[in-house]
């Protein structure tokens, strides 16, 4: 009787959790690009000199992709300051068969734009102080 109680509650649990499977797609979404095109990746402004390298992909609630925040200047991440620039603002070309991220803008204009620091405990980008 005991092991008759067991095996009903296991096809029970196991018929049920069936229904908390995720769905899953047979294809990738039409025109979608990975997160990796972007992230850790150089920038560059239109006359090719390197500005920045993009350190976080920002998305809302939704899923949409948002903007970018961008380290500028310092040295092998030492001195280094965030800004973050609208995902619109950030062109793909391709060259020899790579990708280059683009920005129209300087160097020296991303150092004098208003910074970011990631707060851990808000989970999000909040202005330096």
């Amino acid at each position: 009787m005991k092991l008759r109680t067991i095996l009903a509650a296991s096809a029970i649990i196991a018929s049920g959790s069936a229904a908390f499977a995720a769905d899953t797609m047979t294809a990738a979404p039409p025109e979608s690009w990975t997160v990796t095109n972007y992230y850790k990746q150089n920038i560059y402004d239109p006359k090719e000199s390197k500005i920045g390298t993009i350190d976080d992909v920002l998305v809302d609630k939704s899923g949409k992709v948002t903007g970018f925040v961008i380290g500028v200047g310092g040295f092998l991440g030492a001195g280094e300051k965030d800004v973050i620039v609208p995902f619109t603002a950030v062109r793909t070309e391709k060259k020899d068969d790579k990708w280059w991220l683009t920005l129209d803008e300087t160097k020296d204009g991303l150092k004098a734009a208003p910074g970011f620091k990631y707060d851990k405990a808000s989970t999000t980008w909040v202005p330096e102080k």
